[in-house]
């Protein structure tokens, strides 16, 4: 087999390619490659296999559907699993987020989002609001919109930005809040850096503020307590609307169905993906307030927001995310986190406080991340632990001097104590 014709994203292909580690088969909480390791995965595929690997139910919902209805498109049709899929999962949004719009990813759930926030304040008479603030560390996806608005240099290093675009201090500070557990108890005058940004821009310019409620590929940076409300207030007091990315943090990660609901701020506008599907199937969603959809949708006749894709509500989509709902449901996993196992997670998380090199350790819910000094020679702990750790059979995710974990929903004691006790031994090969 020939492996250089698939270009592979975010890998370093050449290394890659030497030595490839393919995946045969995976259930549950392990993962299997074709020369017969398992490992256990404390990454939920990519932040997404919230209800595990592989599970049937959704495996035989999507055959149904492909079997019945194996595409149809949503311009000017529709398919009942749609309207069915997106009034279950309005339902369970707070506020009054009463309007979803589909499409294939979370990184164009971000697009959808800042078009939407576009189309509001037009739909308004302020044509002139396109400009967006969002947060250093902050990954939004990498289609044009989402990496402009993104934080991470290296998303942008070769590509620039697609838009106007400030950007937040992120909410990191270890000389405050090392090892924290759960919300950082200081850092909510970081918020304020939001008004000294309007007034250096002008809120008549900017249409929307953008974060994670918890920063994901930047590191696991839960907020510190009050962080997001004031800058729910700061945004209400310049009528700039207020975007979630929650594409990490929904469907139970955090012990709530949304970031949201967890912590009491209620955005205008959402985005969704990843446990939407539990990684089965692309989808993504973009949520918002009624005031939104009503000034939008009664600007105009015909067509009243001139975008969408292909595959928006794609029928299997559909019926994959109904299933997962199903089992979400039935099994209890948006709470799951607060019924223990959340505790139990950070209690294992900070137990490894006494790694070498360890410098913070950082966590909410079912997230967190252990973080490393960084070495004199340049290469990322983070990587280096990865590794070790694939051969001690444990799947962390490797990001700059922080290794990270998001493990499906479905995690037990045994398998955090597993997990613990291997990536000691990694951690141990390093030192």
């Amino acid at each position: 087999m020939k492996l250089d014709a698939h270009w592979m994203p975010f890998t370093a292909n050449k290394t890659f390619k030497q030595d490839p580690i393919l995946m045969e088969s995976s259930s549950g909480m392990h993962v299997t490659t074709e020369a017969g390791q398992t490992m256990i995965d404390m990454t939920a595929g990519l932040w997404c296999t919230n209800l595990g690997h592989s599970r049937e139910r959704v495996a035989k919902a999507m055959y149904e559907s492909a079997k019945t209805l194996g595409y149809v498109s949503s311009f000017n049709l529709g398919h009942r699993a749609s309207f069915e899929l997106a009034e279950r999962l309005t339902d369970l949004s707070p506020g009054n987020l009463d309007h979803v719009f589909f499409s294939n990813s979370g990184s164009e759930a971000i697009d959808t989002a800042l078009k939407i926030a576009m189309a509001y304040h037009a739909a308004k008479g302020q044509s002139g609001r396109k400009m967006f603030i969002a947060r250093e560390r902050a990954y939004h996806g990498v289609n044009l919109g989402g990496t402009a608005v993104g934080g991470l240099v290296n998303n942008t290093r070769n590509f620039g930005r697609w838009g106007s675009v400030a950007h937040l201090p992120h909410t990191l500070d270890h000389a405050n809040n090392a090892f924290s557990r759960g919300l950082p108890k200081t850092g909510v005058e970081k918020a304020q850096a939001l008004n000294d940004l309007i007034a250096l821009h002008g809120a008549e310019n900017i249409a929307a503020v953008m974060v994670e409620p918890i920063a994901g590929a930047g590191g696991v940076l839960p907020p510190p307590v009050g962080y997001l409300k004031q800058l729910r207030k700061i945004c209400d007091e310049h009528d700039i609307l207020l975007i979630f990315d929650e594409v990490v943090t929904g469907f139970g990660r955090t012990g709530s169905f949304t970031a949201s609901i967890e912590f009491d701020v209620i955005p205008d506008i959402y985005t969704s993906a990843k446990g939407l599907t539990s990684g089965a199937v692309p989808m993504g969603a973009t949520f918002c307030k009624d005031f939104i959809y009503d000034a939008v949708v009664n600007s105009a006749e015909g067509i009243e927001f001139w975008h969408g894709y292909t595959y928006s509500a794609h029928p299997i989509a559909c019926a994959a995310a109904s299933a997962c709902l199903d089992i979400y449901q039935e099994e209890s996993l948006f709470t799951r986190v607060n019924e223990g196992i959340g505790a139990y997670f950070e209690e294992a998380l900070h137990s490894l406080n006494d790694l070498p090199h360890v410098i913070d350790i950082r966590n909410y819910g079912l997230l967190g991340a252990i973080e490393f000094q960084p070495q004199s020679d340049g290469l990322p702990m983070g990587s280096r632990v990865y590794k070790k750790a694939m051969q001690k059979g444990v799947m962390v995710r490797g990001a700059g001097d922080s290794i990270i974990l998001s493990p499906p929903l479905i995690i037990e004691r045994s398998h955090i104590d597993e997990f613990v006790e291997k990536t000691r031994l990694a951690a141990a090969e390093i030192a």
